[in-house]
């Protein structure tokens, strides 16, 4: 597993990149669908805390992920509704993404445990 910091950074630019590439081809563009561009941007943000590993930055990260993890749920129900394949793989690869960071910042706080 990487460093939390690499897993924060992989996932903020799946949510960036898609969340643009999603917005920008879609017939009928939505606002809400620069959600994920957003947590993804506060994310980069945290990424230099979550490396020094100041606990606090990294928390906030763990809260951003589980938020926009949690979040993507209705629009994934959304785009299965509508058969929208695109839409789907899209959501599964930011939630997939975020899984993986939540896994590699779970595994740091408990090493961080262990050490003391």
């Amino acid at each position: 597993m990487p460093a939390p910091h690499i897993a924060n950074l992989i996932h903020a630019t799946s949510l960036i990149l898609l969340g643009l590439f999603g917005y920008f081809t879609s017939d009928t563009p939505s606002i809400t669908a620069l959600i994920p561009v957003i947590f993804g941007v506060l994310l980069v943000a945290c990424n230099r805390g979550v490396k020094k590993q100041n606990k606090a930055i990294a928390h906030v990260a763990v809260l951003l992920t589980l938020l926009i993890v949690i979040s993507l749920s209705m629009p994934l129900r959304s785009s299965m509704g509508r058969g929208d394949m695109g839409a789907i793989v899209r959501i599964l690869i930011m939630m997939s993404t975020g899984v993986f960071a939540m896994v590699s910042f779970i595994q740091s706080f408990r090493a961080a445990r262990k050490a003391k």
